[in-house]
Protein backbone atom coordinates (compact mmCIF):
# COMPACT_ATOMS: atom_id res chain seq x y z
CA UNK A 1 0.00 0.00 0.00
CA UNK A 2 1.26 3.47 -0.93
CA UNK A 3 0.20 6.95 0.17
CA UNK A 4 -0.62 8.99 -2.91
CA UNK A 5 -1.43 12.63 -3.69
CA UNK A 6 -2.99 13.48 -7.04
CA UNK A 7 -2.82 17.07 -8.26
CA UNK A 8 -5.84 17.64 -10.48
CA UNK A 9 -9.33 16.14 -10.32
CA UNK A 10 -10.11 16.31 -14.00
CA UNK A 11 -10.81 13.24 -16.07
CA UNK A 12 -7.42 11.56 -15.67
CA UNK A 13 -6.80 12.61 -12.08
CA UNK A 14 -10.19 11.61 -10.72
CA UNK A 15 -10.33 8.24 -12.48
CA UNK A 16 -6.73 7.47 -11.47
CA UNK A 17 -7.29 8.52 -7.87
CA UNK A 18 -10.48 6.51 -7.46
CA UNK A 19 -9.03 3.37 -9.03
CA UNK A 20 -5.73 3.58 -7.14
CA UNK A 21 -7.74 3.82 -3.94
CA UNK A 22 -9.66 0.75 -5.04
CA UNK A 23 -6.28 -1.02 -5.32
CA UNK A 24 -5.86 -0.46 -1.56
CA UNK A 25 -3.74 2.72 -1.62
CA UNK A 26 -4.43 5.80 0.51
CA UNK A 27 -5.22 8.65 -1.86
CA UNK A 28 -5.88 12.37 -1.55
CA UNK A 29 -7.11 14.14 -4.69
CA UNK A 30 -6.28 17.84 -4.76
CA UNK A 31 -7.78 20.62 -6.85
CA UNK A 32 -7.79 24.42 -6.67
CA UNK A 33 -11.48 24.49 -7.66
CA UNK A 34 -13.38 24.69 -4.36
CA UNK A 35 -16.71 23.95 -6.07
CA UNK A 36 -15.36 20.70 -7.47
CA UNK A 37 -13.94 19.63 -4.11
CA UNK A 38 -17.24 20.40 -2.39
CA UNK A 39 -19.12 18.37 -5.01
CA UNK A 40 -16.84 15.39 -4.48
CA UNK A 41 -17.10 15.62 -0.71
CA UNK A 42 -20.88 15.63 -1.13
CA UNK A 43 -20.70 12.42 -3.15
CA UNK A 44 -21.27 14.05 -6.54
CA UNK A 45 -18.98 13.36 -9.51
CA UNK A 46 -18.26 16.44 -11.69
CA UNK A 47 -17.64 14.40 -14.86
CA UNK A 48 -19.72 11.79 -16.65
CA UNK A 49 -17.97 8.43 -16.64
CA UNK A 50 -19.93 5.19 -16.23
CA UNK A 51 -19.10 3.36 -13.00
CA UNK A 52 -16.84 6.05 -11.55
CA UNK A 53 -19.36 7.26 -8.96
CA UNK A 54 -19.65 3.78 -7.46
CA UNK A 55 -15.86 3.44 -7.15
CA UNK A 56 -15.59 6.81 -5.42
CA UNK A 57 -18.46 6.14 -3.01
CA UNK A 58 -16.98 2.75 -2.12
CA UNK A 59 -13.54 4.15 -1.35
CA UNK A 60 -14.76 7.24 0.48
CA UNK A 61 -16.72 4.86 2.71
CA UNK A 62 -13.62 2.74 3.26
CA UNK A 63 -11.54 5.81 4.13
CA UNK A 64 -9.10 5.23 1.27
CA UNK A 65 -9.79 8.45 -0.65
CA UNK A 66 -10.42 12.04 0.34
CA UNK A 67 -10.47 15.42 -1.40
CA UNK A 68 -8.62 18.62 -0.59
CA UNK A 69 -7.52 22.03 -1.84
CA UNK A 70 -4.26 21.88 0.11
CA UNK A 71 -1.56 20.49 -2.19
CA UNK A 72 1.27 21.35 0.20
CA UNK A 73 -0.24 19.30 3.02
CA UNK A 74 -0.91 16.41 0.64
CA UNK A 75 2.68 16.46 -0.64
CA UNK A 76 4.13 16.41 2.86
CA UNK A 77 1.98 13.44 3.90
CA UNK A 78 2.39 11.24 0.79
CA UNK A 79 5.15 9.13 -0.75
CA UNK A 80 4.00 9.49 -4.36
CA UNK A 81 2.65 12.64 -6.02
CA UNK A 82 0.87 12.35 -9.36
CA UNK A 83 0.65 15.39 -11.64
CA UNK A 84 -2.63 15.03 -13.52
CA UNK A 85 -3.41 18.55 -14.69
CA UNK A 86 -4.40 19.69 -18.16
CA UNK A 87 -1.96 20.21 -21.02
CA UNK A 88 -4.14 22.09 -23.52
CA UNK A 89 -2.83 22.93 -26.98
CA UNK A 90 -1.09 26.27 -27.38
CA UNK A 91 -1.67 28.39 -30.47
CA UNK A 92 1.22 26.71 -32.29
CA UNK A 93 -0.13 23.22 -31.55
CA UNK A 94 2.40 22.43 -28.84
CA UNK A 95 1.28 21.31 -25.37
CA UNK A 96 0.87 24.13 -22.86
CA UNK A 97 2.84 23.03 -19.78
CA UNK A 98 2.01 26.03 -17.60
CA UNK A 99 -0.25 24.01 -15.27
CA UNK A 100 2.38 21.27 -14.98
CA UNK A 101 5.05 23.84 -14.10
CA UNK A 102 2.85 25.48 -11.49
CA UNK A 103 2.20 22.16 -9.77
CA UNK A 104 5.86 21.11 -9.99
CA UNK A 105 6.98 24.32 -8.30
CA UNK A 106 4.30 23.94 -5.61
CA UNK A 107 5.60 20.43 -4.98
CA UNK A 108 9.13 21.82 -4.70
CA UNK A 109 7.94 24.36 -2.14
CA UNK A 110 6.31 21.68 0.02
CA UNK A 111 8.45 18.56 -0.37
CA UNK A 112 9.89 17.42 2.98
CA UNK A 113 11.67 14.15 2.15
CA UNK A 114 12.15 11.59 -0.60
CA UNK A 115 9.17 11.50 -2.97
CA UNK A 116 8.37 10.05 -6.36
CA UNK A 117 6.81 12.67 -8.65
CA UNK A 118 4.75 11.07 -11.41
CA UNK A 119 3.77 12.70 -14.69
CA UNK A 120 0.33 11.25 -15.44
CA UNK A 121 -0.67 14.08 -17.76
CA UNK A 122 0.08 13.61 -21.44
CA UNK A 123 3.22 15.67 -21.90
CA UNK A 124 5.85 16.18 -24.63
CA UNK A 125 9.08 14.25 -24.60
CA UNK A 126 11.49 16.04 -22.28
CA UNK A 127 8.85 17.17 -19.76
CA UNK A 128 10.19 14.82 -17.10
CA UNK A 129 13.50 16.66 -17.20
CA UNK A 130 11.68 19.98 -16.97
CA UNK A 131 9.68 18.81 -13.95
CA UNK A 132 12.93 17.77 -12.27
CA UNK A 133 14.44 21.19 -13.03
CA UNK A 134 11.42 23.12 -11.75
CA UNK A 135 11.37 21.19 -8.47
CA UNK A 136 15.16 21.44 -8.06
CA UNK A 137 15.09 25.20 -8.70
CA UNK A 138 12.40 25.66 -6.05
CA UNK A 139 14.39 23.58 -3.56
CA UNK A 140 17.47 25.69 -4.29
CA UNK A 141 15.45 28.83 -3.63
CA UNK A 142 14.35 27.39 -0.30
CA UNK A 143 17.94 26.55 0.60
CA UNK A 144 19.11 30.04 -0.37
CA UNK A 145 16.40 31.51 1.85
CA UNK A 146 17.77 29.66 4.86
CA UNK A 147 15.97 26.30 4.71
CA UNK A 148 19.08 24.14 5.19
CA UNK A 149 17.13 20.88 4.98
CA UNK A 150 15.89 21.73 1.48
CA UNK A 151 19.34 21.21 0.04
CA UNK A 152 19.39 17.60 1.31
CA UNK A 153 16.01 16.51 -0.09
CA UNK A 154 16.04 13.95 -2.90
CA UNK A 155 13.26 12.95 -5.28
CA UNK A 156 12.66 10.99 -8.45
CA UNK A 157 10.54 11.85 -11.47
CA UNK A 158 8.58 9.13 -13.26
CA UNK A 159 6.54 9.07 -16.46
CA UNK A 160 3.45 6.87 -16.10
CA UNK A 161 1.17 7.69 -19.06
CA UNK A 162 -2.54 6.89 -18.97
CA UNK A 163 -4.36 4.91 -21.65
CA UNK A 164 -7.97 5.58 -20.71
CA UNK A 165 -10.88 5.61 -23.14
CA UNK A 166 -13.64 7.97 -22.14
CA UNK A 167 -16.74 5.91 -21.41
CA UNK A 168 -14.61 2.87 -20.48
CA UNK A 169 -12.03 4.50 -18.22
CA UNK A 170 -12.71 2.53 -15.04
CA UNK A 171 -12.52 -0.77 -16.90
CA UNK A 172 -9.35 0.37 -18.70
CA UNK A 173 -7.64 1.36 -15.45
CA UNK A 174 -8.63 -1.82 -13.63
CA UNK A 175 -7.73 -4.12 -16.54
CA UNK A 176 -5.02 -2.37 -18.59
CA UNK A 177 -3.21 -3.83 -21.59
CA UNK A 178 0.04 -2.67 -19.99
CA UNK A 179 1.47 -0.37 -17.32
CA UNK A 180 4.27 1.88 -18.57
CA UNK A 181 6.83 3.04 -16.00
CA UNK A 182 9.52 5.42 -17.17
CA UNK A 183 12.00 5.83 -14.32
CA UNK A 184 15.68 6.37 -13.66
CA UNK A 185 16.19 4.56 -10.32
CA UNK A 186 15.28 1.23 -8.78
CA UNK A 187 13.75 3.06 -5.81
CA UNK A 188 11.26 4.84 -8.07
CA UNK A 189 10.46 1.69 -10.05
CA UNK A 190 9.87 -0.34 -6.89
CA UNK A 191 7.60 2.30 -5.38
CA UNK A 192 5.55 2.47 -8.60
CA UNK A 193 5.18 -1.31 -8.55
CA UNK A 194 3.86 -0.97 -5.01
CA UNK A 195 1.31 1.58 -6.26
CA UNK A 196 0.12 -0.88 -8.91
CA UNK A 197 0.63 -4.03 -6.83
CA UNK A 198 -2.94 -5.22 -7.42
CA UNK A 199 -2.22 -5.35 -11.16
CA UNK A 200 1.28 -6.72 -10.74
CA UNK A 201 -0.07 -9.75 -8.89
CA UNK A 202 -2.53 -10.28 -11.77
CA UNK A 203 0.45 -10.48 -14.16
CA UNK A 204 -0.39 -7.31 -16.03
CA UNK A 205 2.47 -6.61 -18.47
CA UNK A 206 4.85 -3.93 -17.19
CA UNK A 207 6.89 -1.87 -19.62
CA UNK A 208 9.91 -0.53 -17.73
CA UNK A 209 11.86 2.07 -19.66
CA UNK A 210 13.40 5.53 -19.38
CA UNK A 211 11.35 8.67 -18.96
CA UNK A 212 11.67 9.86 -22.56
CA UNK A 213 10.54 6.55 -24.00
CA UNK A 214 7.51 6.44 -21.68
CA UNK A 215 6.52 9.95 -22.77
CA UNK A 216 6.89 8.92 -26.40
CA UNK A 217 4.84 5.74 -25.96
CA UNK A 218 1.73 7.75 -25.13
CA UNK A 219 2.00 10.06 -28.13
CA UNK A 220 2.95 7.27 -30.53
CA UNK A 221 0.01 5.13 -29.39
CA UNK A 222 -2.59 7.86 -29.81
CA UNK A 223 -1.14 9.02 -33.11
CA UNK A 224 -1.22 5.49 -34.52
CA UNK A 225 -4.89 5.09 -33.59
CA UNK A 226 -5.70 8.47 -35.12
CA UNK A 227 -3.90 7.41 -38.31
CA UNK A 228 -5.89 4.17 -38.38
CA UNK A 229 -9.21 6.01 -38.04
CA UNK A 230 -8.24 8.50 -40.72
CA UNK A 231 -7.03 5.77 -43.07
CA UNK A 232 -10.34 3.89 -42.92
CA UNK A 233 -12.22 7.17 -43.46
CA UNK A 234 -10.23 7.81 -46.63
CA UNK A 235 -10.84 4.24 -47.82
CA UNK A 236 -14.56 4.75 -47.08
CA UNK A 237 -14.60 7.87 -49.22
CA UNK A 238 -12.97 5.95 -52.04
CA UNK A 239 -15.50 3.13 -51.63
CA UNK A 240 -18.31 5.63 -52.19
CA UNK A 241 -16.65 6.83 -55.39
CA UNK A 242 -16.11 3.38 -56.92
CA UNK A 243 -19.15 1.46 -55.67
CA UNK A 244 -17.49 -0.66 -52.96
CA UNK A 245 -18.88 -1.23 -49.46
CA UNK A 246 -16.60 -0.08 -46.64
CA UNK A 247 -18.24 -2.37 -44.09
CA UNK A 248 -17.26 -5.44 -46.08
CA UNK A 249 -13.80 -4.02 -46.76
CA UNK A 250 -13.16 -3.16 -43.09
CA UNK A 251 -14.48 -6.51 -41.89
CA UNK A 252 -12.10 -8.41 -44.17
CA UNK A 253 -9.17 -6.14 -43.25
CA UNK A 254 -9.85 -6.64 -39.55
CA UNK A 255 -9.63 -10.41 -39.90
CA UNK A 256 -5.95 -9.99 -40.70
CA UNK A 257 -4.14 -10.46 -37.40
CA UNK A 258 -1.52 -7.93 -38.45
CA UNK A 259 -4.19 -5.23 -38.79
CA UNK A 260 -6.95 -6.03 -36.29
CA UNK A 261 -10.56 -4.87 -36.40
CA UNK A 262 -10.44 -2.08 -33.81
CA UNK A 263 -10.62 1.52 -35.02
CA UNK A 264 -11.68 0.45 -38.51
CA UNK A 265 -15.10 2.09 -38.25
CA UNK A 266 -15.57 5.01 -40.66
CA UNK A 267 -17.38 8.12 -39.56
CA UNK A 268 -17.26 11.91 -39.43
CA UNK A 269 -13.70 12.09 -38.06
CA UNK A 270 -12.09 11.68 -34.66
CA UNK A 271 -12.48 14.17 -31.81
CA UNK A 272 -12.23 14.30 -28.03
CA UNK A 273 -9.61 15.42 -25.55
CA UNK A 274 -6.75 13.21 -26.75
CA UNK A 275 -6.36 12.48 -30.45
CA UNK A 276 -6.65 16.05 -31.80
CA UNK A 277 -4.40 17.50 -29.09
CA UNK A 278 -1.85 14.70 -29.10
CA UNK A 279 -1.44 14.49 -32.87
CA UNK A 280 -0.87 18.24 -33.02
CA UNK A 281 1.64 18.10 -30.18
CA UNK A 282 3.50 15.14 -31.71
CA UNK A 283 3.66 16.88 -35.07
CA UNK A 284 5.13 19.92 -33.35
CA UNK A 285 7.68 17.75 -31.51
CA UNK A 286 8.72 16.28 -34.87
CA UNK A 287 9.12 19.69 -36.48
CA UNK A 288 11.12 21.02 -33.52
CA UNK A 289 13.41 17.98 -33.66
CA UNK A 290 13.85 18.43 -37.43
CA UNK A 291 12.30 14.99 -37.92
CA UNK A 292 8.87 15.86 -39.32
CA UNK A 293 6.11 13.27 -39.13
CA UNK A 294 4.45 13.46 -42.54
CA UNK A 295 1.87 10.76 -41.78
CA UNK A 296 0.75 12.53 -38.60
CA UNK A 297 0.64 15.94 -40.31
CA UNK A 298 -1.49 14.47 -43.10
CA UNK A 299 -3.76 12.71 -40.62
CA UNK A 300 -4.55 16.02 -38.93
CA UNK A 301 -5.43 17.69 -42.23
CA UNK A 302 -7.48 14.76 -43.56
CA UNK A 303 -9.43 14.49 -40.31
CA UNK A 304 -10.48 18.13 -40.53
CA UNK A 305 -11.44 17.55 -44.14
CA UNK A 306 -13.63 14.59 -43.17
CA UNK A 307 -15.84 16.84 -41.06
CA UNK A 308 -16.28 19.21 -43.99
CA UNK A 309 -17.04 16.24 -46.23
CA UNK A 310 -19.96 15.32 -43.95
CA UNK A 311 -21.44 18.81 -44.37
CA UNK A 312 -21.18 18.41 -48.14
CA UNK A 313 -22.74 14.91 -47.94
CA UNK A 314 -25.76 16.25 -46.08
CA UNK A 315 -26.16 19.19 -48.45
CA UNK A 316 -25.98 16.95 -51.51
CA UNK A 317 -28.39 14.45 -49.98
CA UNK A 318 -30.88 17.24 -49.39
CA UNK A 319 -30.80 18.23 -53.04
CA UNK A 320 -27.55 20.07 -53.68
CA UNK A 321 -26.03 23.47 -53.12
CA UNK A 322 -28.39 26.04 -51.61
CA UNK A 323 -31.04 23.52 -50.57
CA UNK A 324 -30.32 23.64 -46.82
CA UNK A 325 -31.69 27.14 -46.32
CA UNK A 326 -34.65 26.92 -43.95
CA UNK A 327 -34.47 23.14 -43.67
CA UNK A 328 -34.93 21.58 -40.22
CA UNK A 329 -32.34 18.92 -39.44
CA UNK A 330 -32.50 16.67 -36.38
CA UNK A 331 -29.05 15.71 -35.04
CA UNK A 332 -28.84 12.74 -32.66
CA UNK A 333 -25.64 12.65 -30.63
CA UNK A 334 -23.37 15.58 -29.82
CA UNK A 335 -20.52 14.12 -27.74
CA UNK A 336 -17.48 12.97 -29.70
CA UNK A 337 -18.28 9.33 -28.79
CA UNK A 338 -20.90 7.42 -26.75
CA UNK A 339 -20.81 7.12 -22.96
CA UNK A 340 -19.27 10.53 -22.35
CA UNK A 341 -20.40 14.15 -22.22
CA UNK A 342 -17.07 15.32 -23.66
CA UNK A 343 -17.49 17.59 -26.69
CA UNK A 344 -13.92 18.77 -27.03
CA UNK A 345 -13.10 18.74 -30.76
CA UNK A 346 -16.31 16.77 -31.39
CA UNK A 347 -17.18 16.47 -35.10
CA UNK A 348 -20.70 17.62 -34.23
CA UNK A 349 -19.41 21.13 -33.44
CA UNK A 350 -17.93 21.69 -36.90
CA UNK A 351 -20.73 19.91 -38.77
CA UNK A 352 -23.55 21.73 -36.98
CA UNK A 353 -21.84 25.09 -37.47
CA UNK A 354 -21.40 24.29 -41.16
CA UNK A 355 -25.05 23.32 -41.59
CA UNK A 356 -26.23 26.48 -39.83
CA UNK A 357 -23.90 28.56 -42.01
CA UNK A 358 -25.71 27.12 -45.02
CA UNK A 359 -29.08 28.14 -43.58
CA UNK A 360 -30.25 25.00 -41.78
CA UNK A 361 -32.16 24.99 -38.49
CA UNK A 362 -30.92 22.36 -36.02
CA UNK A 363 -32.77 20.23 -33.51
CA UNK A 364 -30.11 18.58 -31.35
CA UNK A 365 -30.40 15.69 -28.92
CA UNK A 366 -27.92 13.84 -26.69
CA UNK A 367 -28.40 11.66 -23.59
CA UNK A 368 -25.80 13.44 -21.42
CA UNK A 369 -24.05 16.24 -23.32
CA UNK A 370 -26.79 18.88 -23.59
CA UNK A 371 -25.43 21.21 -20.91
CA UNK A 372 -21.99 21.00 -22.51
CA UNK A 373 -23.49 21.62 -25.94
CA UNK A 374 -25.47 24.66 -24.86
CA UNK A 375 -22.38 26.69 -24.00
CA UNK A 376 -20.22 25.33 -26.81
CA UNK A 377 -22.89 26.17 -29.39
CA UNK A 378 -24.15 29.33 -27.68
CA UNK A 379 -23.31 31.47 -30.71
CA UNK A 380 -25.87 29.47 -32.73
CA UNK A 381 -28.70 29.89 -30.22
CA UNK A 382 -31.08 31.38 -32.81
CA UNK A 383 -30.62 28.40 -35.11
CA UNK A 384 -30.50 25.47 -32.68
CA UNK A 385 -32.94 23.93 -30.20
CA UNK A 386 -31.99 21.20 -27.74
CA UNK A 387 -34.14 18.19 -26.88
CA UNK A 388 -33.95 15.48 -24.22
CA UNK A 389 -36.10 13.10 -26.28
CA UNK A 390 -34.94 11.95 -29.71
CA UNK A 391 -38.44 11.59 -31.11
CA UNK A 392 -39.35 15.14 -30.12
CA UNK A 393 -36.24 16.33 -31.93
CA UNK A 394 -37.18 14.33 -35.04
CA UNK A 395 -40.82 15.48 -35.14
CA UNK A 396 -41.30 17.83 -38.11
CA UNK A 397 -37.68 17.69 -39.27
CA UNK A 398 -36.73 17.53 -42.94
CA UNK A 399 -33.86 15.11 -42.31
CA UNK A 400 -32.27 13.07 -39.54
CA UNK A 401 -28.52 12.82 -38.84
CA UNK A 402 -27.12 10.15 -36.52
CA UNK A 403 -23.92 11.83 -35.36
CA UNK A 404 -22.93 9.74 -32.31
CA UNK A 405 -23.76 6.04 -31.96
CA UNK A 406 -25.37 6.03 -28.53
CA UNK A 407 -27.17 2.71 -27.89
CA UNK A 408 -30.60 4.33 -27.91
CA UNK A 409 -29.92 5.68 -31.40
CA UNK A 410 -28.87 2.23 -32.63
CA UNK A 411 -32.38 0.86 -32.16
CA UNK A 412 -34.76 3.62 -33.18
CA UNK A 413 -38.41 2.82 -33.97
CA UNK A 414 -37.92 3.35 -37.70
CA UNK A 415 -41.63 3.35 -38.57
CA UNK A 416 -42.19 6.04 -35.96
CA UNK A 417 -39.17 7.99 -37.20
CA UNK A 418 -40.45 7.90 -40.77
CA UNK A 419 -43.88 9.11 -39.65
CA UNK A 420 -42.40 12.00 -37.66
CA UNK A 421 -40.09 13.29 -40.41
CA UNK A 422 -41.38 15.71 -43.05
CA UNK A 423 -39.22 13.79 -45.52
CA UNK A 424 -37.75 10.29 -44.94
CA UNK A 425 -34.12 11.44 -45.31
CA UNK A 426 -31.68 9.65 -43.02
CA UNK A 427 -27.95 10.43 -42.73
CA UNK A 428 -26.17 7.68 -40.82
CA UNK A 429 -22.68 9.06 -40.15
CA UNK A 430 -21.76 6.04 -37.99
CA UNK A 431 -23.10 3.25 -40.25
CA UNK A 432 -25.39 2.01 -37.49
CA UNK A 433 -28.12 0.73 -39.80
CA UNK A 434 -28.18 -1.55 -42.86
CA UNK A 435 -28.81 0.03 -46.22
CA UNK A 436 -31.18 -2.69 -47.45
CA UNK A 437 -33.35 -2.40 -44.35
CA UNK A 438 -33.52 1.39 -44.55
CA UNK A 439 -34.35 1.46 -48.23
CA UNK A 440 -37.02 -1.24 -47.82
CA UNK A 441 -38.63 0.95 -45.18
CA UNK A 442 -38.73 3.84 -47.62
CA UNK A 443 -35.88 6.02 -46.38
CA UNK A 444 -33.49 8.00 -48.55
CA UNK A 445 -30.48 6.58 -46.76
CA UNK A 446 -26.96 8.03 -46.74
CA UNK A 447 -24.09 6.31 -44.91
CA UNK A 448 -20.31 6.62 -44.92
CA UNK A 449 -18.42 4.50 -47.44
CA UNK A 450 -21.44 2.81 -48.98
Amino acid sequence: MATIAIAGTGYVGLVSGACLADFGNRVVCVDTDLKKIQMLEAGKVPIYEPGLDAVIVRNVGAGRIRFSQDLAEAVRRCEVVFIAVGTPPAEDGSADLSFVETVAREIGAAINGYKVIVDKSTVPVGTGKKVRTWIAETLAERAAAGDAAAGQISFDVVSNPEFLREGSAVQDFMHPDRVVIGAETDAARNLMKDVYRALYLNETPYIETNIESAEMIKYASNAFLAVKITFINEIANLCEAIGANIQDVAKAMGRDGRIGGKFLHPGPGYGGSCFPKDTQALARIGRDAESPLGIVETTIAVNEGQKQRMIHKIEQGMGGEGTLKGKIIAVLGLSFKPNTDDMREAPSLIIIQGLVHKGAVIRACDPVALSEARWRLAALKDAITFYDDEYEAIHGADALVVMTEWNQYRNLDLERVKGLLNRPVFFDLRNVYKRNTMEQKGFDYFAVGQ
